[in-house]
């Protein structure tokens, strides 16, 4: 519920993606965070300015939030921060390695001022190790960590359309920070948390990398078809648009064969007996499979598909996205106006959450300097 986490006070010194998602879900939940950002503002400010004006992924990440810009390298911004802090539940921060502590907000410091305090560091790849010091992005991760050697085609690899570390880091380090308050409700203390999107993202690479390790196979890159069932992937239509279906045992085979290809005894050809054998001779099935979808708008197959039990989802476009039936929709405010977004994914008790506004650059710094009791400036 958007209670949740009332009386919660963050502090998040935050950029880009993880760290705000991270803080995001706790104001989501009641909790009040206060964003603070340096002069010029968090990048993901002007990541785009397709949305009236304001970006994308800062209207996503930063509603319900407080913003005051500090100046860490001045004695009185210092100060404020130090003062929320000694009162402060959870402190985020995803500065360059080394940064918070040559600011003088080493964690282990903070915590020792204030051991009811959750600390949480977010980097790209951890506190130890040869690459601990090293700058890290999504798409450096993406690579770095082998999710492109297993995304793409056979033509080539390719990005996970999404921010996909990023929120992996961001989904991790939430989880880890609810855990930590549990635990300080028994115990009466914080911790240190410290997440990467290194680590995060190769925790859910473990099922390639344990069929590597273990089976010496490295996944093929397949597009939008499985690697080891079929069939299992997206088909062109009449209409040029896709369907991706799937086959998961010998009855949905069977009545694939006699509702959408019209012909039972394929079921039964040696070539196509069981999934080993799709598999083996996957090309000639797709043959078949386009041939028969060839003829049929993408729509109509996927209601036949639907009408013989068989699991299958559009191949959507953004702008098939934006029409879905099945869309639920909030709305926040932010500087320049209203924004309709899609809604997260849970549902609570059946009702849809409502999110404080996206703040402007510094809109609450005034109010937070004398709540702190340092003068602007």
């Amino acid at each position: 519920m958007q209670d949740d986490l009332e009386g919660l006070f963050v502090v998040s010194l935050e950029q880009a993606v993880a760290a705000p998602y991270l803080s995001g879900r706790l104001a989501e939940a009641g909790a009040r965070v206060i964003k603070v950002e340096r002069e010029e503002g968090d990048f993901a400010r002007n990541y785009d300015q397709l949305v009236h004006g304001e970006s994308a992924y800062f209207v996503w990440l930063n509603r319900g939030k407080e913003s005051v810009i500090l100046d860490l390298r001045k004695e009185s911004d210092k100060a404020v921060m130090e003062r929320m802090l000694q009162v402060a539940d959870v402190f985020i921060q995803n500065l360059a390695p080394g940064a918070i502590t040559r600011l003088g907000f080493d964690p282990a410091r903070l915590r020792a001022m204030n051991e009811r305090l959750i600390t949480v560091s977010i980097s790209g790849y951890g506190d130890e190790g040869d690459f601990a010091d090293r700058k890290a992005y999504d798409l450096l991760i993406q690579a770095e960590s082998g999710l492109s050697a297993i995304t793409g085609n056979a033509e080539g690899s390719a990005r996970v359309g999404v921010s996909v570390c990023d929120i992996a880091c961001g989904m991790t380090a939430h989880q880890s920070v609810l855990q930590a308050l549990y635990a300080r409700s028994r115990t009466g203390k914080g911790r240190h948390i410290s997440v990467s999107l290194f680590h995060a993202l190769t925790d859910w690479m473990n099922v390639p990398y344990l069929q590597f390790a273990y089976g010496g196979k490295s996944p093929d890159r397949n597009g939008l078809s499985h690697p080891t069932i079929a069939p299992y992937g997206a088909y062109s239509c009449a209409d040029g648009k896709q369907v991706l279906f799937s086959i998961q045992n010998e009855r949905e085979w069977l009545r694939f064969c006699e509702q959408m290809l019209g012909d039972a005894g394929i079921a039964h050809d040696p070539r196509y007996a069981d999934n080993s054998a799709r598999v083996a001779n996957r090309a000639a099935l797709d043959g078949l499979i386009e041939q028969a979808f060839s003829a049929i708008p993408r729509d109509r197959v996927a209601q036949m598909l639907e009408d013989a039990g068989i699991a299958n989802g559009r191949v959507n476009t953004m702008e098939d996205l934006a029409h879905h039936p099945q869309n639920r929709f909030v709305e926040v405010a932010t500087p320049t106006g209203p924004v309709r977004l899609l809604a997260p994914g849970a549902v609570v008790d059946g009702e849809l959450p409502s999110f404080g506004p996206v703040p402007a650059l510094d809109a609450d710094g005034d109010r937070v300097r004398r709540e702190f009791g340092a003068a602007h400036g």
